[in-house]
């Protein structure tokens, strides 16, 4: 591969690009555990057949004089133990490095990419590409009819979807949300993110969801959003909590691009009274299917969109427009309080899937961020918190331990 082939990032890139801090190199990692040891050998050749499956992968970011670009690149990818932090730095300004990593222990294999490569639906399907040739070399000849890959074209998969579905120009108003709670405290030093993964059946907390009329989605965002109620305090009870959920747009639009292609929907609710998780699950789902309409969705990226054609923005330098995204970032961000991300069930072929044990996923942030999927009757979460305190944490393992869920912890150690 060599360099001729380049392309302007994405509007959500931009902001990924303008906002990397060293607690938050805004890296996702998706991680497979499979029922058996990893042959590091073997992950090497299959991830080598991957990045031909997905060369769009396979590019640097470079600066320009207006806005960022990527172009392909010959560095190859290799595979090691892993021994660094997870989501770790990928994106160094002016250096030329791959902007994703494969590493393995044990039986788990993870990628970590930087979040202006991809979102959490092109990272999973770039892993599943990779465990597929792993297994296939693995199991010569058991897995040759099985494939992952979409049937897209390789113009498809780069495509810039934002700018494919673009509609209508115009700003239809700006949020009217304002400033969150967010819980504080002492963050970890060094700049550390501590990780943890909560596991549970899935049969013990869909039937509660199911009983209460709403989705998965809304019971958990209710039981997240009760959690942070009971670390607030009283002076605080005024303040919003403000609960962001990113939407895959690949739902609303014909697109089987492996680049970023979400938006982010808000559910907020202000505990200045008493108010039951029945109650508030009731109002999360109902604020949540309000926004979720065909309608509103393509009225939000047309909002977002528009940005990129405004006459006066286009000419400034790069260096002057990621200043005012870092701003608008932070502003943005105080109107958060916690991101919930829903990737979804996860459904390799069956004859992959019966050889994984389970999936995990996990985001780097400022603030508080969990991801949530299901795969094999297992719903796992994947919690990021640069706070040394865990009480919201706690407090939401207890409510569905309180409800009869069987819960699973496990949590990264930090440098104190």
């Amino acid at each position: 591969m060599g360099s001729d082939n380049w392309y302007k990032v994405d509007n959500v890139a931009k902001v990924f690009l303008a906002t990397v801090t060293k607690r938050d190199p805004k890296t996702l990692r998706v991680s497979c555990t499979l029922k058996e040891d990893i042959d590091p050998e073997l992950l090497q050749q299959a991830l080598l057949s991957a990045i031909q499956d997905r060369p769009q992968f396979q590019m640097r970011i470079r600066r320009g004089l207006f806005w960022h670009y990527m172009e392909n690149t010959d560095i190859l990818p290799e595979v090691h133990e892993e021994c660094d932090r997870v989501c770790p730095l990928l994106y160094i300004p002016a250096r030329t490095m791959l902007h994703y990593q494969v590493t393995y222990f044990g039986k788990r294999i993870n990628l970590d990419m930087f979040h202006a490569l991809s979102d959490g639906t092109g990272a999973l399907e770039f892993l599943n590409i990779i465990v597929l040739d792993y297994l296939k070399l693995r199991y010569p000849g058991q897995l040759d009819r099985v494939t992952i890959h979409s049937g897209a074209s390789a113009d498809d998969l780069s495509q810039d979807s934002y700018r494919q579905f673009f509609g209508n120009m115009g700003l239809s108003g700006v949020s009217s949300f304002r400033k969150a709670f967010r819980p504080s405290g002492l963050k970890h030093p060094y700049d550390q993110l501590q990780f943890f993964e909560i596991r549970m059946p899935t049969d013990q907390i869909l039937p509660r969801a199911k009983e209460l009329g709403v989705s998965l989605t809304s019971y958990v965002g209710a039981c997240w959003m009760m959690a942070i109620r009971d670390v607030m305090p009283q002076r605080k009870k005024n303040m919003p909590v403000t609960m962001t959920l990113p939407v895959n747009l690949r739902n609303y639009f014909p697109s089987h691009t492996s680049r970023n292609f979400f938006n982010n929907v808000s559910v907020t609710h202000v505990f200045d009274k008493d108010i039951s998780i029945e109650d508030l699950a009731a109002e999360f789902d109902a604020s949540l299917r309000s926004q979720l309409t065909e309608e509103n969705i393509k009225k939000q990226m047309d909002n977002f969109e528009t940005m990129e054609y405004v006459a006066p923005i286009r000419p400034v330098p790069l260096f002057i427009k990621q200043l005012v995204v870092r701003h608008g970032k932070k502003l943005a961000d105080r109107k958060v309080t916690m991101v919930l991300s829903n990737l979804g069930k996860l459904t390799p072929p069956e004859e992959v899937g019966e050889r994984i044990d389970n999936y995990s996923t996990f985001c780097s942030s400022e603030n508080l961020f969990t991801t949530m999927s299901t795969f094999g009757g297992q719903l796992t979460f994947g919690v990021s918190s640069p706070y040394q305190n865990t009480g919201v944490i706690k407090n939401f393992v207890r409510t569905l331990s309180h409800a009869g869920v069987s819960i699973t912890v496990f949590a990264t150690e930090v440098i104190g």
